[in-house]
């Protein structure tokens, strides 16, 4: 509850004198209304001291690494001092944070030029429709220029070549549905162009040969599937490397200096991706880390060659390693904090390498290794909005046996120990589906687990990535509600615990975690009390028909062809549109506008079909968003909603 601290001398007076008082400012605090861009149904009014009860914990920021400056020791970052995430500058480690962009949407990726850092590139999209376009930002003017077409098109993962003068980027403006390879000069834009038509929207340029002759490509087709490819850089001709026939994942890619192969992780043989050097002269494959029996989420080679820094998801934590390219010895890197890293990019002096780091208790920062001395530097230290860092509750991992004695995990997040008796329970379930719930910093969550006494726990069911392939298509087509009933399964072991109530819990995930919460709502209506659908899928069928074109194909693989009547009739009988007369229990949606992966009339067509049932259905929609709450406005709208909801349907207080 709000609470106030009062001076002695008021109490005394309000005891001693029966006067008219004056109304307490507090409780003329207006109620928190949506804005015009928000689309807000059902959901009650919003007191206003709940965001000064909430504060603490809407207002942390996190930094993430994005570009080394060419010739000195600075880097580009991402962070948010106002509505959204911007690209600022850092030149020494723990400086000031200084802004360079400044627009009302979110920037996405950015890289300096790698000449001397005259401009960077960045891309960026407009109402969260993912259209995202190049430009380039020129560091002495401010000024921004559009590089790409400015239409409804999808460009950027740009690789530089050898020479630093073109760069190598897929865009989608030639039909919306096929990734193309272009090639540009950003600093003529009228020097754009195309390459090679290429079919499907899973093209990605990876790396340049050293002589800039030819582009190596990843052509992605499924979570267990994948192709790579040598284009020519003059005429687009290409030439596929790998055996189109076998099932394998490739991911990455960087030419040796020598250019006789590249780096790359995969699966061949193997449960796990490992690092492997492709030897083009000989075409045999060298497995590099066999000692590793996890996945290898990503790596770098430094500018030499010498060295590649790689990271590794160790049941959900990441642990770091540096490989000398000469000897293949590998070695831990020690000194990073414990948690969920990213990045792993090498300067140009090949021997400082940045990380973001992410932890339960610490939100995304920036930390440098010195490959010679093996010293770690902290660069950044992003505020926990008045957390105490302490306070906040670290997971453990738990793992439970489903219907068909699978093992299935997950992380528990107990509530904070001052509540005490069994305490109500919010099962949060990622999207992908393959994808994978990891300990990072929780922020807004850390609300209920601290001052509600809600338990959470983060499942990887079936599906999930970072256990083997064979987890992660246990859950392909016709086998879909397998994954559910793994949540049934997890329903099982929270009732079995007994500091945990199972006559209290929420099902809530956004995207395929929100089809998830939909079916989950569906087919143990009994067993929830409420569910939390952001963004999900409520039909397969009319999902697979309006998502963008670009992604249709490769969605297809993974959740089943409409087109195949095997396929419709399962759609139809699993649809949690079709079975949404079984939700009797309080249902809140959220869903951006402009959504182009799971498109909005996904969440509209459930809301009205479940408001037909008679219970409490709660409506969020954001004008100006897509897939997903990007906006901090928008994000803390939609916080202050599901406080409200959660105490009102999970905790049962009538607030």
């Amino acid at each position: 509850m709000f609470r106030r601290c009062f001076p002695a001398a008021f109490i005394l007076t309000v005891l001693c004198f029966s006067v008219e008082r004056p109304t307490p400012v507090w409780s003329q605090t207006p109620p928190i209304r949506p804005t015009d861009n928000l689309v807000a149904e059902g959901i009650p009014e919003i007191p206003g001291t709940l965001a000064d009860e909430v504060r603490r914990y809407t207002e942390s920021r996190s930094a993430g690494f994005v570009s080394w400056h060419p010739e000195r020791t600075e880097m580009l970052i991402s962070t948010r001092f106002g509505n959204t995430n911007q690209i600022h500058e850092v030149k020494i480690p723990g400086g000031a944070r200084r802004q360079l962009t400044f627009f009302n949407e979110p920037v996405g990726a950015a890289d300096w030029e790698p000449v001397s850092g005259r401009y960077f590139l960045f891309t960026r999209d407009s109402g969260g429709n993912e259209f995202a376009q190049l430009y380039r930002f020129d560091r002495d003017t401010g000024k921004v220029t559009l590089l790409s077409d400015g239409g409804r098109s999808q460009n950027g993962g740009w690789i530089w070549n050898h020479a630093k003068n073109r760069i190598a980027y897929s865009s989608t403006r030639r039909n919306g549905a096929d990734r193309d390879l272009w090639l540009l000069d950003p600093t003529a834009p009228e020097s754009n162009q195309l390459l090679a038509e290429l079919s499907g929207g899973g093209w990605g340029a990876l790396d340049w040969s050293p002589d800039d002759r030819q582009i190596l490509m990843g052509e992605y087709l499924s979570v267990t599937r994948s192709n790579l490819w040598l284009v020519n850089a003059s005429n687009g001709e290409r030439r596929q490397l790998n055996n189109p026939e076998q099932e394998v994942s490739w991911g990455g890619g960087k030419f040796s200096p020598d250019g006789r192969g590249f780096y790359v992780t995969t699966d061949q043989d193997s449960e796990f991706k490992r690092l492997a050097f492709w030897n083009l002269e000989t075409g045999k494959l060298e497995i590099l880390t066999d000692s590793i029996k996890w996945d290898v989420d990503g790596f770098d080679l430094s500018k030499d060659g010498k060295r590649i820094c790689l990271i590794v998801n160790e049941a959900g934590v990441s642990k770091a390693y540096v490989m000398d390219t000469a000897t293949r010895q590998i070695r831990p890197i020690e000194g990073l904090p414990q948690g969920v890293i990213g990045g792993g990019s090498w300067h140009e002096n090949n021997r400082l390498v940045a990380f973001s780091v992410s932890s339960a208790r610490s939100t995304s920062d920036i930390f440098s290794w010195n490959a010679d001395s093996g010293e770690v530097v902290r660069w950044t230290e992003s505020e926990l909005g008045g957390l105490n860092a302490d306070s906040l509750v670290e997971p453990r991992l738990i793992s439970w046996k489903s219907f068909d004695q699978l093992e299935v995990t997950g992380f528990y997040y107990p509530a904070a120990p001052q509540f005490t008796g069994r305490r109500p329970v919010i099962i949060n379930i990622h999207g992908g589906p393959e994808g994978q719930s990891r300990p990072t910093f929780q922020g807004r969550n850390n609300f209920f687990m601290n001052e509600l006494g809600v338990a959470m726990i983060f499942p990887n069911v079936r599906g999930s990535t970072g256990y083997g392939k064979t987890f992660v298509k246990l859950d392909n087509g016709l086998k879909r509600e397998d994954s559910v009933q793994d949540i049934g399964a997890l329903l099982d072991w929270i009732a079995a615990q007994p500091e945990l109530d199972p006559n209290r819990v929420m099902v809530t995930g956004g995207s395929y975690g929100g089809y998830m919460t939909l079916a989950v709502a569906t087919n143990y209506n009994d067993r929830v009390r409420c569910s939390l659908d952001v963004v999900g899928i409520s039909h397969f069928a009319t999902f697979l028909k309006n998502t963008e074109s670009y992604r249709r194909d490769l969605r297809r693989v993974e959740y089943g062809d409409e087109r195949d009547p095997v396929l419709a009739e399962f759609f139809e009988k699993i649809a949690p549109l079709n079975n949404a007369s079984r939700i009797t229990k309080p249902l809140f949606v959220v869903q951006g506008a402009n959504d182009p992966r799971v498109p909005l009339s996904e969440a509209e067509q459930m809301v009205a079909k479940v408001r037909g049932n008679g219970g409490p259905v709660w409506y969020l929609n954001a004008k100006d968003e897509g897939h997903g709450f990007r906006k901090k406005g928008n994000a803390d709208f939609q916080f202050y909603a599901t406080v409200m909801f959660v105490r009102q349907h999970l905790l049962d207080e009538n607030q």
